[in-house]
């Protein structure tokens, strides 16, 4: 939050370091036995998808069926993106991850089981995938909000770039294992194969002595914590830019995941170990460009790169649909996994530059939120078209759709590595109550009275309302700026909290690059004295205080 008690030090942004090796970022050990680690359980989780997508082919003719599959693993995302971000913001993060490995580790045995036993069901099979992925929704925001943790801030742009490029290895070697993998054992040894993949990121989290820095204030209950993840959201336009970007580019790419497997049975004319060939080709697209991002990114922009990349994909998508042969399709895999990881690397890094540590893990589940509810809904969307109108017309259709996600581009900019300085500002002046409040009180109004003069009272409401996002962004649920009828120099912003303890937390809650707004609006300020600041509690709120007409008020209806 933007002081309001008086000026902080400036502190000059430091943009992450440029020109070195991206893979300099290995020198880091935790870092690097958890990249490897996640490596195998990624290659574990793809072998898997290639065997849950080729059995439903098997269980179920219908495209529909098995698109759903994507959905199923999708879908609760959509539903425990916001808790799960809250938690990872609240409570520990290695714990949370340890938990939601052990989850997925017993859903993927039981689908090991079921299937080899011929147990397995379509709707068995879909709820099983449900299961795999409630832990990944459990495990993503905090497995993102960590590697600032892991890494320096120099090398942060690095670390993200080789995490993109760990997903796509596993994309271009899990596949062509799993179609191997299903071609010879069936499909119920990937998904053993998957369970005990998840063991190595339970060692090296366990392992992990991560450092803590003990908060002053008590941790945020989970309610209050996902509603101040989603305010934040709302005031934060560089994060939204990212979320809607994402958008643009996943609704159509999507239709990768949920058609592809029709397009390599029933166009093709392949077997298993052909469609695992096909997404072997996008994963090796995928790991050429991302070990390539920071060298494209010293000649073009994030917001270029996305561009071309929604582009170049869309292109990519028509090719497939008039495809008939197997080589010209692992071409075009080849080049849209490319640009599938130059798009999604770029905005990842753009979400994660976006937002403050406090509020890491809710900001980029809501990221994640987008990213897989443009995935599920358009693997519904195009299986249902590939049902009705068949894979070349859903593939097209899709192509269509991204280069109408073009559009945003034009009102949503992308931020550079350098625009913002989410460092966290030294602690302002904290008010001292009279006496004891309890922290659960409220609502808190806060009141800051500036003199101005009246020939600049245009400029300082501009000036006011740019703070007004910062405000509300940091806790916030009301704000609003008068000027005083008799005194028309005098001029009064006021904000409300929630609470008292929430009140205090937007005292940590301001970034370096606030100040340059909070200076804006100062300047204008012409008393002798800074700024008057008043704290007010609700006169119906829960304070202790020996004053007996104080009490008297209190209690009055």
């Amino acid at each position: 939050m933007v002081a309001y008690g008086g000026p902080r030090p400036m502190k000059p942004a430091s943009p992450p370091a440029r020109g070195h090796s991206v893979w300099r970022v290995f020198a880091h050990r935790v870092f690097f036995a958890l990249w490897i680690a996640a490596l195998v359980s990624n290659v574990g989780t793809w072998m898997q998808n290639v065997g849950a997508a080729w059995l439903m082919t098997s269980l179920s003719p219908s495209p529909l069926m098995v698109a759903l599959i994507q959905t199923a693993s999708s879908l609760p995302i959509l539903l425990l993106a916001l808790p799960a971000g809250a938690l990872a913001d609240i409570v520990d993060r290695r714990r949370l991850l340890i938990v939601s490995q052990a989850w997925m580790l017993l859903a993927a045995a039981a689908l090991g089981v079921f299937t080899i036993e011929n147990l397995m069901t379509p709707w068995m099979l879909l709820g099983l995938s449900f299961a795999l992925g409630v832990g990944s929704a459990l495990n993503a925001p905090a497995w993102q909000a960590i590697t600032p943790e892991l890494v320096p801030p120099e090398d942060l742009t690095s670390a993200i770039a080789l995490n993109g490029v760990n997903f796509n290895a596993a994309r271009a070697v899990g596949p062509a294992i799993g179609g191997i993998v299903v071609a010879w054992a069936g499909a119920g040894a990937t998904f053993v194969l998957n369970a005990v993949s998840f063991l190595g990121v339970m060692v090296v989290l366990y392992g992990w002595n991560r450092s803590q820095q003990p908060g002053v204030l008590p941790a945020e209950r989970l309610i209050g914590a996902i509603r101040s993840g989603v305010r934040y959201v709302r005031y934060a336009p560089p994060l939204r830019a990212v979320m809607m970007r994402t958008a643009g580019f996943t609704i159509g790419a999507g239709a990768v995941w949920a058609v592809v497997p029709l397009l390599a049975r029933r166009q093709l004319n392949l077997g298993a170990d052909g469609f695992g060939l096909l997404l072997g080709a996008f994963g090796t697209g995928a790991i050429v460009a991302g070990a390539a991002l920071e060298r494209i990114e010293d000649f073009a922009s994030r917001d270029t790169i996305v561009a071309a990349s929604t582009a170049i994909f869309a292109a990519v998508l028509i090719g497939l649909a008039v495809s008939s042969s197997y080589a010209p399709a692992l071409a075009l895999m080849f080049v849209g996994g490319a640009m599938w990881v130059l798009a999604n690397s770029s905005l990842n890094i753009a979400a994660q530059l976006s937002v403050p540590r406090w509020v890491q893990g809710r900001a980029l589940a809501c990221y994640q939120l987008v990213q897989q509810a443009a995935v599920a809904g358009g693997s519904v969307l195009w299986g249902f078209a590939a049902e009705q109108g068949g894979v070349p017309l859903s593939l097209v259709l899709a192509a269509i759709t991204m280069v109408s996600g073009l559009v945003p581009m034009i009102f949503f900019h992308l931020i550079s590595d350098d625009e913002l300085d989410l460092d966290p500002l030294p602690l302002p002046p904290v008010p001292e109550p009279a006496s004891h409040v309890d922290p659960e009180s409220g609502p808190v109004l806060v009141t800051i009275e500036y003199l101005i003069r009246p020939e600049s009272a245009r400029e300082f409401r501009s000036a006011m309302n740019a703070l007004r996002p910062i405000r509300l962004r940091d806790g916030a649920i009301f704000w609003g700026l008068f000027f005083d009828l008799a005194r028309p120099e005098r001029f009064v912003e006021y904000f409300i909290s929630e609470s008292w303890i929430e009140h205090m937390r937007m005292h940590g809650r301001g970034v370096s690059s606030d100040q340059e707004l909070e200076a804006r609006a100062r300047a204008f300020h012409i008393g002798s004295l800074p700024p008057a600041v008043t704290h007010q509690l609700s006169a119906h709120a829960t304070v202790e205080r020996s004053n007996w007409l104080f009490r008297d008020l209190v209690e009055l209806p």
